[in-house]
């Protein structure tokens, strides 16, 4: 396909259909898209000018339904593919090199010729191209080269996985490229977590890039190897409510290390049980083993391992109550959450921090929300956003407020979208 046809399929009640299932667009939605695509395109042809297999590829952000801090761990969680992605106009290029340029950053070229990991390279995006194309390689699939203009919705640091977008976004990419778009999401998934573990050497599970692949809301059991994904067709809004994702300020950037340190802290209280997760061990076996694990692990390990137990518990009343239609229960499910979040996982503030966004975010949406809806932090912690299930008749409410208290467009109002990666237009 060459560029003026592209730009065609762009104007065709056909792409209206595209962004109404990828964005949940109304009518005055579509000419933002519109735009959004069109310009992509025009910055590929002005930079590559290669038509060579062009197309469009997206990949959403992802929203943390409840279920924190468990998949590392192999728990359960209930997450959901949202309506803001990362976008690729892509095309093939034939010299083995990745040629990237991303809306806001420096362009990076990556030659695939070396896949071993590049000392100094760890925490780049060149990194994890490399970890994908290598993890690609090692399973079997081709690989190659291709120029790529990419635009993103799904902020740096916001909370709702920007990494994992762009992960899943260049894994798709060499799928659809070089294999047909034949790989499973799970698998497509695994190998985005491959390359953010081992290249990008960022410690983290498995749920923001399975989310981000499979699509829809689903619920994710990471017992075994591989997980059990569970479809949910039920949608917030026949009950009145929407999902609104504040970003009070503060980035995910420089908190590795606290992240890291709550995988860590579960799992030294599973090697104390000889196990290599926490969901190889039962609460009982911790409840039971309090003053001795007191003197091989620190009383935060503990009180994480307990918020584990119970999160898992707590993601499957959430689960069953929007199965059984009871909106009540699945509210009260994530307001618990949000509170063990604050209080066991403890990563809501950091520690040495006077500046407390996600707490001061989540006071104020109490204060608005009173006795309705449901708060709580959202995905990794210490920095990045929170979620709010909000009712309808105080959505406008909500977000002015929110919106007054940390910069305008701090709240979002967000919706399930039912596609994981796609290739969008081909």
């Amino acid at each position: 396909m060459n560029y003026d046809t592209l730009r065609r399929k762009l104007t065709s009640t056909d792409a209206m259909a595209v962004f109404r299932r990828l964005y949940g667009l109304e009518n005055e939605g579509y000419s933002h898209q519109m735009t959004r695509y069109s310009q992509l395109v025009k910055r590929h042809e002005e930079i590559y000018n290669n038509e060579d297999s062009l197309c469009i590829i997206s990949s959403p952000g992802r929203c943390e339904i409840i279920g924190n801090h468990t998949d590392h761990n192999k728990g359960i969680v209930l997450a959901a593919a949202i309506n803001v992605d990362a976008l690729a106009c892509v095309s093939k290029s034939d010299d083995n090199i990745v040629s990237i340029h991303s809306e806001g950053y420096e362009p990076v070229n990556i030659d695939l010729s070396n896949l071993s990991p590049v000392i100094g390279e760890e925490g780049t995006s060149a990194s994890l191209v490399r970890g994908i194309a290598s993890r690609m390689a090692e399973l079997g699939f081709e690989i190659g080269g291709f120029d790529a203009v990419i635009t993103s919705d799904v902020l740096g640091g916001s909370g709702i996985s920007s990494s994992a977008a762009f992960e899943v976004l260049c894994v798709s990419i060499m799928d659809h490229l070089y294999n047909g778009f034949t790989m499973s999401t799970p698998l497509r998934a695994k190998i985005s977590q491959y390359a953010e573990n081992n290249y990008f050497m960022k410690p983290s599970g498995l749920m923001d890039q399975m989310a981000a692949s499979v699509g829809g809301l689903v619920a994710i059991d990471f017992r075994n190897e591989e997980p059990q994904i569970t479809h949910l067709t039920q949608s917030f809004a026949e009950h009145d409510h929407a999902m609104a994702i504040v970003a009070p300020g503060g980035s995910h950037d420089d908190l590795t290390d606290e992240y890291a340190s709550i995988p860590e802290d579960m799992l030294s209280v599973a090697r104390f049980f000889n196990e290599d997760c926490l969901r190889k061990v039962r609460r009982e076996q911790v409840l039971h083993s309090i003053l001795e694990l007191r003197k091989s692990v620190s009383d935060k390990a503990i009180l994480r391992a307990l918020h584990f137990f119970n999160e898992n518990d707590r993601v499957q009343q959430a689960v069953e109550a929007l199965q059984n239609d009871d909106f009540e229960s699945f509210l009260d499910a994530l307001n618990k959450s949000g509170v063990s979040s604050w209080t066991m996982l403890q990563n809501v503030i950091v520690p040495s921090d006077s500046v407390q966004p996600l707490a001061l975010s989540q006071a104020l949406a109490n204060e608005v929300l009173g006795t309705t809806g449901a708060s709580r932090v959202h995905g990794g912690g210490f920095a990045g956003t929170t979620l709010h299930i909000v009712p309808n008749d105080k959505i406008q409410v909500f977000k002015e407020e929110m919106d007054a208290a940390f910069g305008y467009g701090a709240c979002s109002i967000v919706d399930v979208r039912p596609d994981g990666a796609c290739v969008a237009f081909t």
